[in-house]
């Protein structure tokens, strides 16, 4: 089929009807999908369950050096758990906290304290008049909703093909001294899948920000999640970039293993400099004793050491590869050729980054919740929910059956079709022609 640009207002509404048709047909078979978040599936929690049987009551829970596990203390985490984050982070053991479950509490502890007590000595920022937060969109949700609770001026930054615009972080973080930190996720970015570049990654370690507490919030949520074998994307480490150029406090590194292990019982980390350690500690000293060693413990007997880890995120792969082909296969086949939209082809990571014609993402997300596919709502890759171009859908693939995502998909590029048309002819209609919307 042709570009719906080229074709007749005739053709346009023709081919209309009998989408509705076909979109009729759908919604009177009252589905119910869930695309909204990407959470693991059933299959993927089934493969942590060994977990559970690792650890019995007539186990040792002691650790190599003694420590009782059961009990209190051990402020920034077991020595063994440490060895075995830190080789999927990529950074020695006493650059490593381990915390909790979550790595979103981390960062958000981490503005807090900064809010409340300033970063390494530097002035409080909730005693600021103003402080700004840099953000590459699409983005993550969630951070943007910390910073936001927080009152924290957000500035959106382009994503690229390598990562965020440079150009623009180096002019902002140099120039303006209320600028305080930059969200990223560096290695199959959410929503798009990308990968920072190694001059993006070089780039970063080298910034010479106006403001001394400005700190880059490098969340390496997908560090170890691969889709295949042996074409994946690689990550210059942050840290050691960041002690070559000598900026070796520029960054808190944060990780967990939420889609490794269970999202809900797992462990989470930062790894810093010492200095920054030292202002962390100082902060988490009076918030905590120890978090869950026995958990802890629970990960290294069951992952064993970091190949155990990397052979379980295989098997991981194993389940979302296919999922993830399902969504790419269906958008080249529906939408392929339309000039009605574009996606992202991710080698990791949660997420398809789609983007329809301008103004058409909410109708989009709309429609498709009307036909019984619940995805997440258009203009949340941005912060506060506010998409200039109104085009950016984040698809996440991996929570349905194949057979599920298979039809939600089918509906999906259904619904960008049908308001795909509406927007060309309401154009068409407006301009006395046949102009397209660009697509971004």
């Amino acid at each position: 089929m042709k570009p719906y640009a080229e074709m007749t207002k005739e053709e346009l509404e023709s081919l209309r009807a009998q989408l509705k048709a076909e979109y009729r047909e759908y919604q009177g078979k009252g589905l119910s999908l869930n695309m909204a978040r990407g959470k693991p599936c059933k299959e993927q929690l089934d493969l942590s369950m060994g977990m559970m049987d690792v650890l019995g009551s007539n186990d040792d829970l002691t650790c190599e050096d003694g420590t009782d596990c059961r009990n209190y203390g051990v402020l920034d985490g077991i020595k063994e758990a440490k060895e075995l984050i830190g080789d999927m982070m990529e950074n020695p053991i006493d650059s490593i906290i381990i915390y909790g479950n979550s790595s979103l509490n981390v960062m958000y502890d981490t503005i807090s304290r900064s809010m409340t007590h300033g970063v390494m000595g530097s002035t409080p920022w909730c005693r600021l008049d103003k402080v700004k937060f840099l953000c590459p969109v699409p983005g993550y949700d969630r951070h943007f909703a910390i910073t936001q609770y927080f009152g924290i001026e957000m500035v959106n930054v382009p994503m690229t093909p390598t990562g965020p615009d440079m150009d623009l972080v180096e002019r902002l973080v140099a120039s303006d001294e209320a600028v305080k930190g930059i969200w990223c996720v560096p290695k199959y970015s959410n929503p798009q899948g990308i990968s920072y570049s190694d001059e993006t990654v070089r780039r970063f370690a080298r910034l010479k920000p106006a403001a001394k507490d400005f700190r880059i919030y490098w969340d390496n949520a997908y560090g170890v999640h691969h889709l295949y074998d042996h074409d994946q994307d690689h990550l210059i480490e942050i840290l050691a970039e960041c002690k070559r150029a000598g900026n070796p406090d520029l960054v808190y590194k944060f990780a967990s293993t939420s889609k490794i292990s269970f999202p809900g019982s797992g462990l989470a980390a930062i790894a810093t400099s010492p200095n920054n350690m030292e202002d962390i500690k100082a902060q988490l000293a009076i918030q905590t004793i120890g978090h869950d060693k026995v958990n802890q413990l629970r990960h290294v007997r069951f992952f064993g050491d970091i190949h155990g880890l990397v052979e379980h995120m295989r098997l991981h792969a194993d389940i979302l590869r296919p999922k993830f082909e399902i969504v790419i296969d269906t958008l080249e086949s529906e939408l392929g050729g339309l000039g009605i939209g574009t996606w992202t082809t991710p080698k990791g990571g949660y997420f398809i980054s789609f983007d329809s014609l301008d103004g058409c993402a909410k109708a989009i997300v709309t429609k498709a919740k009307k036909a019984g596919v619940v995805m997440t709502g258009a203009g949340a890759t941005y912060p506060y929910g506010r998409d200039p171009h109104d085009s950016n859908i984040r698809i996440a693939p991996t929570y349905p059956s194949q057979e599920d995502l298979r039809v939600a998909m089918k509906i999906f590029a259904l619904c960008v079709k049908l308001v795909s048309i509406n927007k060309l002819l309401e154009a068409a209609a407006q301009a006395g022609s046949d102009p397209a919307p660009r697509a971004q």
